[in-house]
């Protein structure tokens, strides 16, 4: 014990800047000055997961994983949303995937559109996304084992990473990326960890309206 904590105070600095990783386009504002609907899309699945399911079993769970996400997002968001803190509404999802499906684009297919294409066949200014790389099925809730404090400090409480990206839809430009780890600490399932996510990136998530209010 003598041993590990100062090696825990040591790496832990350094965990937090790993965990952690924004993004902003310096053109942000000239890109979004009349963004007024966003679309969330599934996110893409990449799963490393302990079991060895087929082909067919892993991208049906890779596709599960992927649509938990984009509920999830919509979740926050409309939360958010009822306290007025965003500059802009988000597309409700059911109405997002029925566009994409009556277009013949699926979980399969969508990343071969791009940003640009995916916004004027879904009417809004803009596109999140992004991917999922996982070892544990997020959407089924992180193992219940319990605490190590040499998994923590060696970094194998760890069950992957996510990154989140908003799109221009006009220009199909990147505008903002956001990117943090994924572990116990974060929420004990999707929901719980996109909560957790996005409230510590809210002071730096580029629709939020007081933020915006300072730039202008």
């Amino acid at each position: 014990m003598r041993i590990i904590l100062p090696l825990l105070l040591i790496w832990l600095p350094f965990q937090v800047l790993a965990q952690k990783n924004i993004y902003e386009s310096e053109k942000f504002d000239e890109y979004t000055q009349d963004h007024e609907v966003l679309a969330i899309l599934p996110f893409f699945s990449h799963l490393e997961l302990k079991s060895k399911p087929t082909p067919e079993e892993r991208q049906e769970l890779a596709k599960k994983e992927g649509y938990a996400v984009q509920n999830a997002l919509e979740t926050y968001f409309n939360k958010r949303k009822k306290r007025k803190k965003f500059s802009v509404t988000f597309q409700n999802i059911d109405e997002t995937n029925a566009l994409l499906a009556k277009a013949g684009i699926d979980y399969g297919n969508l990343d071969v559109h791009t940003p640009k294409e995916l916004s004027k066949l879904l009417g809004v200014d803009g596109i999140i996304s992004g991917n999922l790389d996982v070892n544990i099925l997020l959407s089924k809730g992180i193992p219940e084992s319990g605490f190590s404090l040499l998994e923590y400090v060696t970094g194998e409480a760890n069950y992957g990473r996510i990154g989140i990206k908003i799109s221009d839809g006009k220009s199909g430009k990147l505008l903002w990326k956001y990117e943090k780890s994924i572990s116990k600490k974060n929420g004990k399932n999707t929901n719980e960890f996109i909560d957790d996510m996005m409230k510590k990136a809210t002071r730096k998530f580029p629709y939020e309206r007081e933020k915006r209010k300072k730039t202008k």
